[in-house]
């Protein structure tokens, strides 16, 4: 069977499992919806086992609280949503807005979260009466095989139609390509020349740009507060997430402080310049990333950077700056624990390091800032052009949507035409229907006269 006729009996399976899904009402959908999110958040512990061991990536403690976090927290923002029928009555405008499913809908997922974004957007396309199938990345094809399987029999007890939701077993690059142009919509969670990919397959598409987060660090905290919520982030499944702190950016008086409160909180602090160097020399050779460092732990990388006396117990590698953006290669995303700092006067000085670095690499996606005084908030958020910006909170685990904040919980985080994507937030589940409008005639609405309207 060519690629091609392989595909095609894909799709038309898939595309039949939805024209039935499509008839049913709202209390069937959430019913399924709910059901491959528990099962995911039942099972995480043999799931995150799963994915470490295959991916040989991130932590397998950070990988059970992702699937539990991700589960409950989408279930929860999505439960008591319309998705299916009439979605709203406005009568003071003649409208009735009507949700329909796009259809088939197709994701290419990642190697870091393997079991998460599948689930997540499964959970999405479901609640919108659509069909999904997922191409997972080669290295996590058995984790992604076994959350499907673990998704559909639940599905399986409750009556939903076979298919609904199906896998690539032994994905390839063309497989990948193929299905792009065969489904109705494709979700696209990976590099740039992927999500590429996606935006010329020929269909509609949502990919994803690359992150970089920048944390901006005012005068006015706690600075060893900030370095516990820093390293949490930092360190979360070993820096794989998009989300993760990557570049701390704080006052130059303050910065031996800084250092400081790393330390007390378990960093590794590279502050010799030829140390620093040959930790950039090992992590990026001739400033391409070293394939050997995203996800790696801290002992792996005391190793291939022949680092000093690193004590087993530390948390994260914070090192030295020399310039910012293109003159400085640990500005750019690290997928691993390591914080490169920098630092400024003012702080307009702090904006313009953290838009250097993200024009660099990461624009649209995220900021941190720290700070108390709402004016530099704002200035800041006014300013930098990304797509989220979390205040005084953890990034790695506030970005992608958590319970005590208002984004959307999410694995697919779009940047904006900054980052080249079609959306500029949190893909949830509203992105994967189609809304009809019915329009009346309002006879009593005000129409004003010309005269009016292009008064000044």
């Amino acid at each position: 069977m060519t690629d091609e006729e392989y595909l095609k009996e894909l799709v038309d399976k898939s595309r039949a499992a939805q024209k039935i899904f499509e008839t049913y009402d709202q209390a069937t959908v959430d019913k399924a919806v709910k059901a491959i999110g528990k099962v995911v958040y039942d099972n995480a512990e043999m799931l995150a086992k799963m994915a470490v061991e295959e991916t040989r990536m991130g932590r397998v403690d950070s990988k059970i609280g992702k699937c539990r976090n991700k589960a409950k927290s989408t279930w929860w923002r999505m439960r008591d949503k319309k998705s299916r029928g009439v979605l709203e009555v406005d009568k003071e405008n003649g409208i009735i807005k009507l949700a329909k499913p796009i259809g088939v809908v197709g994701a290419i997922t990642p190697t870091t979260n393997p079991v998460i974004n599948p689930m997540h957007n499964a959970m999405c396309a479901l609640k919108c009466g659509n069909s999904f199938i997922i191409s997972p990345h080669p290295r996590a094809k058995h984790v992604g095989v076994k959350t499907v399987e673990l998704m559909n029999g639940e599905l399986k007890k409750l009556g939903m139609p076979e298919n609904l939701i199906q896998i690539i077993p032994e994905p390839t690059m063309a497989l990948s390509a193929g299905l792009m142009s065969a489904v109705d919509l494709c979700l696209c969670t990976g590099g740039t020349g992927l999500v590429k990919a996606a935006y010329s397959s020929g269909k509609p598409a949502i990919g994803v740009g690359q992150g970089n987060v920048q944390v901006l660090v005012d005068r006015d905290v706690d600075l060893k507060q900030v370095a516990n919520m820093v390293i949490q982030g930092r360190t979360f499944d070993n820096g794989v997430l998009c989300t993760c702190e990557q570049n701390v950016i704080v006052p130059q008086e303050k910065r031996a402080e800084m250092i400081e409160a790393f330390k007390s909180e378990g960093a590794y602090v590279i502050d010799d310049p030829v140390v620093a160097q040959r930790l950039r020399d090992s992590a990026f050779p001739n400033g391409k990333l070293n394939k050997d460092w995203p996800g790696a732990s801290i002992k792996k990388m005391a190793e291939l950077a022949q680092l000093p006396d690193v004590p087993d117990d530390t948390k994260v590698i914070v090192c030295r700056t020399e310039g910012y953006g293109h003159d400085e290669v640990l500005a750019k995303e690290k997928l691993f624990p390591v914080i490169a700092l920098f630092t400024y006067d003012k702080w307009e000085d702090a904006i313009k390091i953290a838009k250097t670095n993200l024009e660099m690499e990461g624009l649209g996606h995220s900021c941190v800032i720290h700070s108390n005084t709402e004016p530099h908030i704002m200035e800041a958020a006014d300013v930098i052009s990304v797509s989220r910006f979390a205040v005084n909170q953890i990034g790695g685990f506030a970005l992608g949507g958590a319970m005590d904040n208002g984004l959307n919980p999410t694995t697919t985080l779009g940047c904006g035409t900054w980052g080249n994507n079609s959306i500029s937030e949190n893909l949830t589940y509203y992105h994967l229907m189609n809304v009809s409008r019915i329009s009346y005639r309002v006879p009593d609405m005000y129409i004003p006269s010309d005269e009016e309207i292009w008064a000044s």
